[in-house]
């Protein structure tokens, strides 16, 4: 105690400050650290699961996009697999009727080669009626104008005969 008198210091006082400065210690810890300790723990674990949820997120979001990507791609292979399907359906129907049409022309070449032919005879027929009729009128003239004789016999006879 000497010593601490020799130095100017006051044991009593010492010790008082000492435990005035451990209570403060202790009210603070308390009151002011442990809660401040307490708050910033939280809120670095809230930090922590920001970053996290982030990282899920973005994670989560590269696979969405991925996924996007995949569907996207198969949508155009789809519309592509339509469209060639339609384009062969298309190419399909086109030459059946180009081939439907074809038949029915050919069809239609044949009745009018058959009327034509049907035409054709009955003209003949009607030429050969009407070259009958005229050779049987000149015939008649001439048998009219020359009745007798020998050489008309035989020009009837050979017109007769073609």
């Amino acid at each position: 105690m000497e010593l601490f008198q020799a130095l100017g210091l006051n044991g009593k006082i010492l010790l008082a400050q000492f435990v005035n400065f451990a209570v403060l210690v202790f009210v603070l810890w308390r009151f002011a650290y442990k809660p401040i300790f307490k708050f910033l723990e939280e809120r670095r674990q809230k930090i922590e699961d920001g970053i996290k949820n982030a990282e899920q997120a973005t994670q989560k979001l590269i696979e969405i996009s991925e996924k996007e990507k995949e569907v996207i791609i198969e949508a155009k292979k789809e519309a592509l697999n339509l469209i060639n399907e339609a384009k062969e359906n298309a190419e399909k129907r086109g030459n059946e009727m180009i081939k439907k049409a074809q038949e029915e022309a050919s069809l239609v070449i044949v009745k009018e080669r058959e009327k034509f032919n049907q035409e054709k005879t009955e003209m003949f027929k009607e030429m050969k009626n009407n070259l009958s009729e005229l050779v049987v009128l000149a015939v008649e003239k001439v048998i009219e104008e020359k009745m007798s004789g020998e050489k008309d016999e035989e020009i009837i006879k050979k017109a007769l005969n073609n």
